[in-house]
């Protein structure tokens, strides 16, 4: 009762918005990033946001006077740390997760747009839109509609797939925020940062890359398809895990067997560190007997979706920590501190 009361005071607000301007209520349409035509305002000026790369993306393009919500596990997914980069965060309401939305508190926030995750459920998808609010879904991959709704898709030619999505994603985000500028520049810095890297390491063959495992809670970790894996390809890392499919459990008899010379952990899990170093069945692993385990500073996110710090200073921050030889003149509190006065408009607080 009380949502059909919601939905239909919001149409009675459309309703009466189109009697007095025309104008204000225009409306244009979108591709979303699993392939769906969304009608939206033609001028966005409040957006929940249920998925946290989106949210970190809106963030830089100083986009958050446009967000009236956020997803529920945004500390989780961006780590406690986060917050001192937009103190604003814990002061939002949280209608929903990756995977669920409360369509009564949604209605109250009264958004222009709600974006979520290209894995949501498409029974919330079309819970949110039956109540009148535009869904545009975010997989920063550029695969068919048909993989892009799933958590693990089939990714071909994992390269172009993943910097199309990331430059299609971004600039949707932009484009619906009024960010345009911000968002090129945005991806300009990746390409820049990108060809850095894969000047220096190209002449390094298969056979000789670090063997390297991407380690967070619970053993699971990130193979093939997913940004995490491109991410250690491209920094000259061999990705032990890589003959698995997306992101998956492994057993401790797997990475006994895969035996990495150096292991990553993102910041949010400092936990998982501990547990390396302090349980007896990894110590028999190189990475731990040569003390090559290695926090991973907040702006090399190892998610499986592709972040623009990650993409540029966090794949550069990887491959100094691999190939320190190739690095010697790159300062990474100094790239660190450029980054995040321009996108996050923050010092770096950090290694």
């Amino acid at each position: 009762m009380t949502i059909r009361l919601f939905s239909g005071l919001r149409l009675i607000f459309v309703i009466g918005g189109l009697l007095l301007s025309s104008s204000a209520w225009a409306e244009r349409i979108v591709t979303d990033q699993i392939g769906r035509k969304v009608h939206i305002p033609d001028h966005v000026s409040r957006v929940v946001i249920l998925q946290h790369q989106t949210l970190n993306i809106t963030i830089q393009l100083d986009a958050m006077d446009k967000v009236v919500g956020v997803l529920e596990e945004w500390k989780k997914q961006l780590g406690a740390n986060y917050v001192r980069l937009a103190p604003l965060l814990p002061t939002l309401a949280t209608p929903g997760g990756l995977t669920k939305a409360n369509i009564e508190e949604l209605l109250k926030l009264d958004p222009d747009v709600v974006f979520v995750t290209n894995y949501a459920p498409a029974d919330m998808v079309k819970q949110i839109e039956d109540a009148g609010l535009p869904v545009v879904a975010i997989s920063l991959l550029d695969v068919p509609p048909e993989e892009a709704v799933k958590l693990n898709p089939t990714v071909k030619e994992e390269p172009a797939a993943i910097d199309a999505g990331f430059a299609t994603g971004v600039r949707l985000i932009a484009d619906i925020l009024d960010r345009k500028e911000q968002g090129e520049a945005m991806i300009a810095v990746t390409q820049k940062y990108r060809k850095l890297v894969a000047d220096r390491l190209g002449d390094i063959p298969e056979d000789k890359r670090v063997p390297v495992y991407m380690a967070n809670p619970n053993l699971e970790t990130y193979g093939h398809g997913k940004y995490t894996g491109l991410m250690m390809d491209r920094a000259g890392a061999h990705n032990v895990a890589h003959e698995i499919a997306g992101y998956k459990q492994v057993s401790m008899e797997d990475v006994l067997k895969w035996n990495p010379a150096v292991i990553f952990v993102q910041e949010r899990y400092p936990s998982v560190v501990d547990e390396i170093k302090s349980t007896a069945s990894w110590q028999t692993i190189d990475a731990v007997k040569n003390s090559q385990v290695y926090l991973r500073p907040q702006y090399a996110k190892a998610w499986g979706y592709p972040e623009p710090e990650a993409m540029s200073i966090g794949e550069l921050w990887m491959a100094q920590k691999l190939y320190p030889d190739r690095f010697k003149d790159i300062d990474m509190q100094k790239e660190a501190e450029t980054y995040y006065k321009e996108f996050f408009r923050a010092d770096y607080a950090g290694e």
